[in-house]
């Protein structure tokens, strides 16, 4: 083994966090859908909010969720996205989706997901021209080569096994100056593979910033829907002990995004050559 391998060698514990993480986008994800579409949860990621705000123009029906969309928001308008054909990979509840697709007009967009469970909600509370569901693998994306012009990507990534094969799965399906919009996180012990996967990738880099501040002042704007959402998922006879854990994982997730912490959230915009 190379001396680069050893230098990116994940932790233990790291690789211990990383196979939790893909059990919960296995089992996890299925569970949490049908525990929260009769409350109409329509996002999961952890919000977003700059200083000074960013005011962004919301319909009374999006206001409830504004420091989701702005995620959505702020990685998607990074290229204009008007008359393109754009796929999510990674759409959950599909409440990005039908905001991107209302207000920046593309010509089709289509949200894709691996939770079968979450896909069926899509399709039955998202009634949007030119948006439409579909059921499949970030990391063997059913389309043909060159089908759309931007590929979309919000707090998704960190659970694929093989992430170096959705960016050429990404790649793959990229019309030639296609873009690829991606905001997602990563424990600081794996940014430097990360980062060299991504440089790797059949993609050349256009922008990149770390934005651990914005997603920790949107979780705070959150904060009583996290307390919301925690007690909806737990079950009425493990209440008393696993809504304390719930909070307090939360609390450690707001935490390690702090300066010194050990996680790292960062937004990119990447084209196809």
């Amino acid at each position: 083994m190379g001396v680069e391998a050893r230098e990116f060698r994940p932790s233990l514990l790291t690789t211990l966090q990383a196979k939790f993480l893909q059990l919960i986008y296995q089992y996890f994800y299925p569970y949490l859908t049908r525990r929260l579409r009769k409350d109409d949860v329509l996002f999961l990621n952890y919000g977003y909010e700059e200083d000074p705000p960013m005011a962004v123009p919301l319909s009374a029906a999006d206001e409830r969720d504004r420091y989701f969309i702005q995620l959505y928001h702020r990685t998607a308008t990074q290229v204009d996205l008007a008359g393109k054909t754009v796929l999510e990979v990674g759409c959950g509840h599909g409440g990005g989706a039908s905001y991107l697709t209302r207000t920046l007009r593309p010509a089709s967009y289509t949200g894709l997901d691996l939770n079968a469970t979450g896909i069926a909600f899509c399709r039955k509370r998202h009634h949007v021209l030119g948006l439409e569901f579909v059921q499949g693998d970030a990391q063997e994306l059913p389309f043909p080569d060159h089908s759309f012009d931007a590929v979309i990507n919000i707090e998704s990534s960190h659970l694929y096994p093989d992430f170096p094969r959705f960016l050429d799965e990404v790649s793959r399906v990229l019309h030639p100056g296609g873009h690829f919009l991606y905001a997602d996180f990563r424990f600081s012990d794996t940014v430097a593979p990360w980062e060299k996967q991504l440089a790797e990738a059949s993609l050349t880099m256009l922008s990149r910033r770390n934005i651990n501040e914005e997603v920790m002042r949107g979780m705070e704007k959150n904060s009583q829907w996290w307390v919301r959402v925690i007690d909806r998922l737990v079950p009425a006879f493990l209440r008393r002990w696993l809504l304390v854990r719930g909070y307090v994982l939360i609390w450690k997730v707001f935490q390690d995004m702090g300066s010194g912490g050990s996680t790292d959230y960062r937004m990119y915009c990447l084209a196809k050559g």
